[in-house]
């Protein structure tokens, strides 16, 4: 699943394409996504675009008239591609530009389109938790947060009401950084031990970003390139093998359902 750093990646690779240019029509060739894609989104159909923003794992892409809420599922991609390049069976969305088309491919079809009015924050925005890479997100804040539960770390941390797009991989990645075991219990863990998380978590998905994101399966950016911060991956992905840091054999569990490795000597 592309995780912060893979959309923001995503973001970044379109924006510049998109900015300035009008939206000449969106064609909908599946509209049955996670939501289906409302006929409203046709509004934006004949407006310029302003900018391309992200909230979370969502993006928008703005204009006068309102935004697209574009989400990528589990499996979504966004390319730019040009007008008479023909779609494949699993390109759902085409929003056709001056110069080029930006094509949503999603074989799964867990991702969405929706349309989000002037100066409106859409139902799925409201609740979210602060942005890992801004200062919104503190550790005073973090650690008040998670004073308030009795889930374990890794959970808590996951958890867009605490804090936004901590997805699996990084959440793996984030608690190895800072040493601690990812069943420890959230209001369980002191005020310098969830500071050095705050920072590790900042950390983390930072240098994903620079590279670009994670390669896991078929990930590429907006710009068609592979990310390739999986050559740096310290636990995600590495169960059997030694400790970068100990050389202990790292061990796996399960939480939530997701593959979680961790080292029981360095993550206490």
């Amino acid at each position: 699943m592309p995780e912060l750093p893979e959309v923001e990646t995503t973001r970044r690779g379109i924006e510049p394409h998109l900015v300035g240019q009008i939206i000449n029509s969106i064609q909908v060739r599946q509209p049955k996504l996670r939501w289906p894609v409302p006929d409203c989104l046709q509004t934006l159909c004949g407006q310029k675009i302003l900018k391309v923003t992200r909230r979370a794992k969502y993006l928008l892409i703005d204009t006068n008239a309102g935004s697209a809420l574009v989400h990528l599922g589990m499996s979504g991609s966004l390319r730019l591609v040009e007008h008479d390049e023909p779609p494949a069976f699993h390109d759902h969305v085409d929003m056709v530009l001056d110069q080029k088309t930006l094509r949503f491919t999603d074989p799964r079809r867990f991702g969405c389109w929706l349309y989000v009015e002037p100066n409106q924050t859409h139902s799925l925005l409201e609740k979210l938790g602060p942005e890992p890479l801004t200062e919104a997100f503190e550790a005073v804040g973090f650690y008040t947060q998670l004073r308030k539960t009795t889930r374990g770390i890794k959970q808590a941390i996951m958890d867009n009401h605490i804090v936004v797009g901590v997805g699996n991989i990084y959440a793996n990645e984030a608690l190895f950084l800072s040493g601690i075991h990812p069943l420890r219990q959230a209001n369980r863990i002191s005020k310098p031990r969830v500071e050095k998380l705050c920072n590790a978590i900042k950390t983390v998905l930072g240098k994903a970003i620079q590279q670009g994101g994670t390669t896991l399966k078929d990930f590429v950016g907006g710009d068609g390139q592979p990310g390739y911060f999986q050559q740096q991956l310290a636990v995600y992905g590495r169960a059997g093998q030694p400790c970068l840091k100990c050389q202990t054999t790292l061990k796996e569990v399960r939480v939530g359902g997701r593959s979680t490795v961790y080292c029981h000597q360095c993550q206490r």
